[in-house]
C-alpha cells in the first residue's frame, strides 16, 4: 500500500523519532516492564508503522466486507444492517425452569435462545442411570425424552427462534428430538433455525467428553451433516469449536489453528461421503473464544475468515461464495473470570464481547460475573445481556464496518496470525499425509493436540505464578474479605423429579415399538445408512437418550484416551 521510497522515508523518520524523542524517554523514566506480550504470550512491539504492513497487497489480503477474503467480514454492511444475535447461554434444573429462564431472556431482549444441558445428558445417559446420581440438573438442563424437550419449548415459536444446542457426544439424539418437536406442532423442517454444536473433534482434543471411537463418532457427525442438507437448510449442523480449546489453556494461535483444521476434517469426511461441497459448506459455523488480550482477538478473527476463504478455495474447489465465508459465534473466556472480587469479572467480559464485535462476530454469548462460583443467577445474566446491547447501542463499534482494518497494528498482528496458524494446519496436514481428516485423527491418537495445549496452559500458568501475567483480583490488587455474591441453587429435588417424569414416560409408551424403533437404529448402523431418519423415529415414539446411545455404544465399542509421550 505505500511504494519503497515512502518505506524507507517512514524507516529513516522512525530512526529520527528513536534518537531523538524515544531514547531520552527511555534512559528518564523507562517502560512498565522489560516485556510485552498477548496473553498467548506473542510478543507485541511498541510501535507500528507501514513498513510493518509493507507487504499486504489490499485488494488480495483485504479486499471489501462481504467479498473474498473476507478479512474485512462476511457481510457488506456488517452490523448497520442489523447486529449480532445474542445469545446467553441457559440451562438449569428440569425442563420447567429453563423455560422459565428461556421467557425471561426473550422478554429482556435477548435475540437467540442457547441450551446448556447436564452433564448426563451431554454423556447420553439418562437422569435414572446410576452414573448419573448427584448430577441431574447441575450444569445444565436435563432432556431424558421427547416430552422433556416439548416441555423445554413450551410456548416458544420455533419458526421465529433461532436456538443454538450446546452439546456433542448425543448432539444427533437432541437433534432428533427438536426435529420431532417440530413434526409434532405442524412446523416445516425447513423453517427451523438454530446450531448444533455437535464438534466431535474437539471433544477428542480438548473437552473429553465421547461414547464412542473418533471415526465412528465422526460417522455420526457427518450424517447429522448430510441430514441437515437435505431436511433443515437453515440449521448448521456443526458448530466447530475452538472455545473449548482455548478454554483447556491453549494460545490463540493454537485455537485458531486446531479449529480450523477440525473444520477442514469435517469437509474431507462430508465428501468422502459423496456431498458436495457446495451444498454443505454454506451451512458449516464455527465457534471461537474471546479473551483478554483485544487486538490479538481481532486479529484472530479476521486471520481465520482469510485462511478459511483461501483453503475452501485452493484445497477443495469451493465455488459458492458462501461456502468461504467463515461465520462464528463467539463466547467470551470463561477461563478468564475469577472467583475473588467477582464483580471485575463485568470489566474483563465487556472487553472480551468488544473484540468479538470489532472481529466481526456474528452472534455473541457474554458471560455472567457469578459463574466462576455457580450457574449465573437471573440479575447476573442480565448484566451480561446488558453488556451486549450497551455495545450495540452506545459505544458506535457497530456502526463502522471492521473499524479496525487499516490499523497497522492490527494487520501486522492478522497477517502474523494466519502465518503462523497455517504452519499448524500445515503440520497437522503432513501427519495424515496430504489429509486434514487423517492428520488430525492421527494428532488425537498420538496426544499431539493434548501435549500442544498442556504447553501453551503450563507456559501462562508460569507466568501467572511468577507475576510476569497480571490477573487483577488474584496476584495482584487483592482484597481480604469476602465478596462473593448470591448465587443460584439448583433444588436438591430436581433429580428426583426428573426421574419421576422419565418413568412415566417409560410407562406409557409401547415398549414393543421402542424395541422395534432401537432395531431398525441398529440395522442402519449396520447397512452404513445415515442414522438420524432412524433416531427420528426412535424419539418420537418415547425412545430415551440413554437407550439410543447404547446402541452406538453395543456397535462400536467404548473409548479410552491414550496420550502419548513426546
Amino acid at each position: 500500500m505505500y511504494d519503497d521510497e515512502d518505506l524507507a522515508a517512514i524507516r529513516d523518520e522512525k530512526e529520527r523519532w528513536t534518537e531523538e524523542t524515544l531514547d531520552p524517554v527511555l534512559e528518564r523514566h523507562g517502560e512498565r516492564q522489560d516485556r510485552f506480550a498477548t496473553v498467548s504470550n506473542l510478543e507485541v512491539d511498541r510501535l507500528y508503522t507501514p513498513d510493518d504492513v509493507a507487504d499486504i497487497d489490499y485488494e488480495e489480503d483485504l479486499g471489501f466486507p462481504g467479498e473474498e477474503p473476507y478479512t474485512r467480514g462476511v457481510y457488506p454492511t456488517m452490523y448497520r444492517g442489523r447486529t449480532w444475535t445474542m445469545r446467553q447461554f441457559a440451562g438449569f434444573g428440569t425442563a420447567e425452569e429453563t423455560n422459565e429462564r428461556f421467557r425471561f431472556l426473550v422478554d429482556e431482549g435477548q435475540t437467540g435462545l442457547s441450551t446448556a444441558f447436564d452433564m448426563p445428558t451431554l454423556m447420553g445417559i439418562d437422569s435414572d442411570d446410576p452414573m448419573a446420581d448427584g448430577e441431574v440438573g447441575r450444569e445444565g438442563v436435563a432432556v431424558d425424552t421427547l416430552r422433556d424437550m416439548e416441555i423445554l419449548f413450551d410456548g416458544i415459536d420455533l419458526e421465529e427462534v433461532s436456538t443454538s444446542f450446546t452439546i456433542n457426544p448425543s448432539a444427533p439424539v437432541i437433534f432428533a428430538m427438536y426435529v420431532a418437536l417440530a413434526d409434532k406442532r405442524g412446523v416445516p423442517r425447513e423453517k427451523l433455525r438454530g446450531t448444533m454444536q455437535n464438534d466431535m473433534l474437539k471433544e477428542f482434543i480438548a473437552q473429553k467428553e465421547w461414547v464412542t471411537p473418533p471415526e465412528s463418532s465422526l460417522d455420526l457427525v457427518t450424517d447429522t451433516v448430510e441430514f441437515a442438507v437435505e431436511e433443515t437448510p437453515k440449521i448448521k449442523p456443526i458448530s466447530i469449536s475452538g472455545y473449548h480449546i482455548r478454554e483447556a489453556g491453549s494460545t490463540a494461535i493454537q485455537e485458531l489453528a486446531f479449529t480450523l483444521a477440525d473444520g477442514f476434517a469435517y469437509v474431507e469426511d462430508a465428501m468422502e461421503r459423496g456431498l458436495d461441497i457446495d451444498e454443505f459448506a454454506p451451512q458449516l459455523s464455527f465457534f471461537f473464544n474471546s479473551h483478554n488480550a483485544i487486538f490479538e482477538e481481532v486479529a484472530k478473527f479476521r486471520a481465520a475468515r482469510r485462511i478459511y476463504a483461501n483453503v475452501m478455495d485452493e484445497w477443495y474447489d469451493a465455488e459458492d461464495p458462501k461456502s468461504k465465508q467463515l461465520k462464528f459465534h463467539t463466547q467470551t473466556a470463561g477461563q478468564s473470570l475469577t472467583a475473588q472480587q467477582p464483580l471485575n469479572n463485568i470489566a474483563r467480559v465487556t472487553v472480551q464481547a468488544l473484540a468479538g464485535v470489532l472481529g466481526g462476530t456474528q452472534s455473541l454469548h457474554t458471560n455472567s460475573y457469578d459463574e466462576a462460583l455457580a450457574l449465573p443467577s437471573e440479575d447476573a445474566v442480565r448484566v451480561a445481556l446488558r453488556t451486549q446491547q450497551i455495545i450495540a447501542e452506545e459505544s458506535g463499534a457497530a456502526d463502522i464496518v471492521d473499524p479496525l482494518g487499516g490499523s497497522f497494528a492490527v494487520e501486522s498482528l492478522t497477517d502474523e496470525t494466519e502465518e503462523k496458524a497455517m504452519e499448524y494446519i500445515e503440520e497437522i496436514r503432513e501427519m495424515g499425509d496430504g489429509s486434514v481428516r487423517d492428520g488430525v485423527l492421527t494428532g488425537i491418537e498420538q496426544g499431539y493436540f493434548h501435549r500442544e495445549i498442556q504447553d501453551a496452559s503450563f507456559e501462562y500458568q508460569e507466568r501467572v505464578e511468577e507475576g510476569e501475567e497480571t490477573v487483577v483480583g488474584v496476584n495482584e490488587y487483592t482484597m481480604d474479605e469476602d465478596t462473593r455474591p448470591e448465587i443460584l441453587e439448583v433444588d436438591e429435588e430436581v433429580q428426583e423429579r426428573q426421574q419421576s417424569r422419565l418413568a412415566e414416560v417409560k410407562a406409557e409408551r409401547d415398549d414393543g415399538a421402542v424395541e422395534d424403533a432401537l432395531t431398525d437404529l441398529e440395522d442402519a448402523i449396520e447397512t452404513g445408512e445415515n442414522t438420524m431418519p432412524a433416531i427420528v423415529d426412535a424419539v418420537k415414539i418415547g425412545a430415551s437418550m440413554g437407550e439410543i446411545m447404547r446402541v452406538f455404544e453395543a456397535r462400536h465399542g467404548s473409548y479410552s484416551e491414550t496420550v502419548g509421550v513426546a
